[in-house]
């Protein structure tokens, strides 16, 4: 394009730019969660597809790659999903042989005269637990539970039609992250005003965070997942190991950590007598699961994705209600973000060195010169020094 345009229109255009990128983010919102999982898995697998890419076209090496990630995902997942209904089923055999022998009646009533025990014991009111009022709770939540299922059903078919859908443009969207990356990068490159070096500065962040948090996080939490499983089995309870495997493992990816579940059902197990077993789980977890964290996370996590617990605590929370469950990875990276804008400022603008998990000294210095030399340069009406 040879038009020159004038400053007034030049600052015209950049206005009309952010109006559209913004109009784009607001046209794309109902499917901005898709877009963003799509880019993660496409910068994950991006190794893989390079590879591909050396040995087969384009085309390949995407459903390669595709293929491979879904596989990833979707085969463990469900062979635990099956193993773990499989252990369901035995469950429910193992507790009705139970119900049958067990003198239920003398079990209530020893657990009614514990809990009022311990209401007794509380400084303000008077509660009391009776057989009554238990019925007319459990009566509740039985309709309350029947209503969401028939909600559940209602909607079932609808569910269905929209996770086909997201389906295909997640798999679209997918292949044209891993076919145009470059494409992509250079147009983000371009995009930002402040430069090709900060760009590389974000784009190195967050790309650090995402492997932080996908790989090194959900490993950890595998690992303290399957020890709390293991540490109930040991301690007497054989049933349910892979139902307690994947549901600490989900608890462990939140920051709480699957201590809510095991330290009460080791407290449980102490009430109920096998006090040998009780205290192994609870001990087990406050000297071992916890531990696990500092041991695997500086092998992990990059050094370039870690931040202040404090930080990475507030992150990770703030994305779950911003984002749902998938807040657990946006979080930290949205924080990241914030803290590399807060170092790049302190940087340019107050001379203050960035920490030693940024870009090497010399790149910093560099990008320190042109960014004073442009400044200075705009200041004297010149050309930018490049």
């Amino acid at each position: 394009m040879n038009t020159e345009f004038t400053l007034t229109q030049k600052r015209a255009l950049a206005a009309v730019t952010v109006i559209a990128l913004l109009f784009g983010a607001y046209f794309l919102r109902h499917y901005f969660m898709l877009v963003v999982i799509a880019a993660i898995v496409a910068y994950l697998f991006t190794p893989l597809y390079n590879r591909c890419r050396g040995r087969f076209n384009t085309g390949l090496s995407a459903t390669l790659t595709v293929l491979a990630a879904l596989a990833t995902v979707i085969a463990p997942v469900g062979a635990l999903i099956t193993v773990a209904v499989l252990q369901a089923s035995q469950m429910v055999v193992h507790v009705a042989d139970w119900v049958q022998t067990a003198d239920l009646s003398t079990l209530g009533t020893q657990a009614i005269e514990f809990v009022n025990n311990l209401l007794a014991k509380l400084p303000f009111g008077h509660f009391s637990v009776t057989t009554e009022s238990l019925r007319e709770t459990m009566v509740s939540v039985s309709q309350n539970v029947g209503q969401w299922l028939l909600h559940s059903l209602t909607g079932a078919v609808g569910g269905v039609i929209d996770g086909v859908t997201s389906a295909i443009i997640f798999l679209y969207v997918l292949i044209s992250l891993l076919t145009n990356q470059q494409a992509l990068l250079t147009l983000v490159r371009r995009l930002n005003p402040l430069g090709d070096e900060v760009t590389d500065l974000y784009l190195a962040k967050m790309g650090a965070m995402v492997k932080g948090t996908v790989k090194g996080q959900f490993i950890i939490a595998s690992v303290q997942g399957v020890l709390g499983a293991v540490s109930i089995y040991i301690a007497g309870f054989h049933n349910g190991f892979f139902i307690f495997a994947i549901f600490l493992t989900a608890l462990s990816v939140i920051p709480l950590g699957s201590g809510i579940v095991t330290i009460p059902v080791g407290i449980g197990m102490i009430l109920f007598g096998n006090i040998v077993g009780g205290l192994f789980v609870v001990l087990f977890h406050i000297l071992g699961t916890t531990n696990i964290d500092n041991f695997l996370r500086p092998i992990l996590v990059p050094r370039e994705a870690r931040l202040d617990s404090a930080l990475m605590l507030l992150a990770v929370f703030s994305g779950i209600a911003m984002f749902g469950i998938w807040g657990i990875v946006l979080g930290p990276v949205l924080m990241i973000i914030i803290v590399t804008t807060i170092s790049v400022y302190l940087a340019v603008y107050k001379g203050v060195e960035m920490t030693v998990d940024e870009p090497p000294e010399k790149r910093r210095r560099l990008f320190r010169r042109r960014i004073r030399a442009e400044v200075a340069a705009a200041a004297d009406g010149g050309p930018s020094v490049d």
